[in-house]
């Protein structure tokens, strides 16, 4: 019974948001940023030497970042999937979230959705709570008719980043469009 009025409610909150805002179904906006997190421990992390605890930031951590801003601009500003797979690959730190994540995003964009998913379930692997790994797997599942996943999704994000956020916001959009639309995210 309370799980039935929790269901009416939420259609009743969403109803009223669609009818006040009908564009915000219509565009689901990418989260994150151009800066990525810091990368999972190795096992040789202890190992450090005196110079390299001195001096975090190593020239290749800066070519590093460099190219995953390229990358990201590539995504997101062009819109040039292939060649942002590419560039992501090049790094060789597609064990890091954010490589994996936006290398599952570009798949995923191409349509090719079985690799989509091992670059997602390799991004939650190196880190189980990336909140864009857990919004972009959540938008996939809703491509895919696996609303139940999706929604497990859902609640996932709000665990880690509350309701408010923009990557919940995004995949309760998309969760919000009725069954068979077709659209993409």
């Amino acid at each position: 019974m309370t799980k039935s009025l929790i269901r009416l409610t939420t259609l009743a909150l969403l109803s009223t948001v669609i009818a006040a805002s009908p564009s915000v179904l219509t565009t689901a906006y990418a989260a994150g940023s151009d800066t990525p997190s810091t990368p999972p421990p190795s096992s040789d992390s202890k190992k450090g030497t005196k110079d390299q605890k001195l001096n975090p930031t190593k020239p290749d951590d800066r070519a590093f970042l460099d190219g995953y801003r390229a990358a990201y601009a590539t995504v997101y500003d062009k819109h040039d999937y292939t060649a942002a797979i590419a560039q992501l690959k090049a790094l060789k730190q597609d064990d890091r979230a954010d490589v994996a994540n936006l290398i599952g995003y570009s798949y995923r964009k191409l349509g090719d959705y079985k690799v989509s998913q091992a670059y997602y379930e390799r991004a939650l692997k190196a880190d189980p709570n990336h909140a864009r790994t857990w919004q972009y797997y959540g938008l996939w599942q809703v491509e895919q008719g696996n609303r139940d996943q999706a929604q497990y999704h859902l609640t996932k994000l709000a665990s880690l980043t509350g309701k408010n956020s923009t990557e919940y916001k995004s995949l309760a959009d998309a969760l919000a469009q009725a069954p068979g639309t077709g659209l993409t995210y």
